[in-house]
């Protein structure tokens, strides 16, 4: 068999040419060179050097080419775990094959440009989370995390310090912003938020279902940006820096109520009246257009209580948090709901609240309404059902439950030890 064109190299390309310039002939040039005529004809035929220096072996790898992209475009794959996979799939060649054909994908998405994208008008909000330090008088250092929407169209701007990242947080900063935008946006862009996005498998993205109970309630669409995607929020991104560097550096912090108090001002008066560097607009005129076509909101707020269903136990108590909550105790063993707003808790049977505590602080606490046990004691049916029966096999029924006392004053028993007779 005459030899693949591919394997000519640079030094026999250039001798071809060389020659068949001298005037041989096909046939002298293959015999002069030590090819096969066929090469050196299809060489002359093709009439390029450079077609051939640049030629490789064909891969093993090949035929799995496009679907390991493709696990790439899904996640940031490692070598490593590429190779464990595409061997489960028949692939019998070495791991630094694989690692030579990921490190080459890598690097060209990292060469890629991309291509700035403006939303239409009330299509889109991004969403996100960022942590903010205030340093306290004794030296201590404190942590909040800021939180920000900013629509897509016109650049404006909500954003609020809060305590903590918990999803009852995370949906009342949302309504409190689309509350002051005046309405929602079509869809809102997000990080792979744990409140948003539960676990990614094969591509498919399992929501937060309460998530997705709110998003229903505001009539907006959920959107996860891909892992390890950060230009796809890039709108809210760069708002951050911006209110960082402009808003809170040198910022004196008092209490968290008045922080927020002066953001809104700034928001208001700084970054709204700004015109913004990409949009060459200023963002409060832009706004104004942008308002008409946001989503109305709902006739009432969505409950971001947390909420879990308790049994009653036979205590007349529920659990929650690490402490008992006591109930009244016609609710033994039926199943409660319990919804707590990071403040208060509230107990319910199907519509109807049974009862109203403040949130123990600690745990291992008890919190009661004494009335609700002494309601128990003075229950006769309970009573009945307490005394009405003896233990063992014999089941007599016992009646003394229901018989009166006989009140006496302590000087009976003592007329009554000293033989005398007692006094009527």
């Amino acid at each position: 068999m005459g030899e693949s064109v591919r394997m000519i190299t640079q030094n026999q390309a250039m001798d071809i040419w060389s020659l068949k310039r001298e005037g041989l002939s096909q046939r002298q040039i293959a015999k002069k060179l030590g090819l096969s005529r066929n090469t050196v004809a299809k060489f002359l035929k093709k009439g390029s050097i450079t077609s051939y220096d640049t030629s490789q072996r064909t891969s093993g790898l090949e035929p799995w080419h496009e679907a390991l992209s493709a696990k790439l475009n899904e996640e940031d794959y490692t070598a490593t775990r590429l190779h464990r996979w595409v061997r489960a799939q028949g692939y019998t060649g070495s791991y630094e094959t694989v690692k030579r054909f990921v490190s080459k994908e890598k690097a060209s998405k990292e060469r890629l440009a991309y291509l700035r994208f403006e939303t239409e008008p009330g299509l889109q909000a991004q969403v996100d989370f960022s942590e903010f330090r205030v340093r306290t008088n004794n030296g201590e250092e404190q942590k909040y995390y800021l939180f920000v929407m900013v629509l897509g169209y016109s650049r404006q701007m909500y954003a609020e310090l809060v305590t903590d990242q918990c999803l009852r947080t995370f949906l009342d900063c949302h309504q409190r912003a689309f509350a002051w935008l005046g309405g929602v946006p079509v869809e809102c862009v997000y990080d792979n938020l744990k409140n948003v996005v539960v676990r990614r498998l094969v591509g498919q993205i399992d929501w937060n279902t309460t998530m997705l109970d709110f998003a229903h309630h505001y009539g907006f669409r959920l959107v996860a940006c891909p892992p390890y995607a950060p230009w796809c929020k890039g709108k809210v991104e760069r708002p951050i820096g911006y209110l960082n560097a402009d808003f809170w550096r040198g910022y004196v912090f008092s209490t968290l109520a008045q922080a927020n108090a002066d953001l809104l001002h700034w928001l208001k008066e700084v970054a709204a009246q700004r015109v913004h560097g990409t949009t060459r607009e200023v963002v409060a005129l832009r706004f104004e257009r942008e308002k008409p076509s946001l989503g109305l909101l709902p006739v009432q707020s969505f409950d971001t209580r947390e909420k879990v269903v308790r049994k009653v136990y036979r205590d007349c108590q529920v659990s929650f948090g690490g402490n008992r909550y006591v109930v009244p105790h016609r609710w033994v063993g039926k199943k409660l709901l319990v919804c707590s707003d990071g403040q208060q808790l509230t107990i319910y049977h199907n519509a109807d609240a049974i009862v109203t505590y403040p949130l123990a602080s600690g745990r291992g606490e008890l919190v009661q309404n004494s009335a609700f046990y002494k309601a128990l004691k003075e229950d006769l049916r309970q009573n009945y059902r307490k005394f009405s029966y003896t233990k063992g096999k014999a089941r007599q029924r016992n009646d003394v439950w229901t018989q009166s006392v006989e009140h006496r004053p302590l000087d009976w028993y003592q007329h009554a030890i000293e033989g005398e007779l007692c006094p009527n």
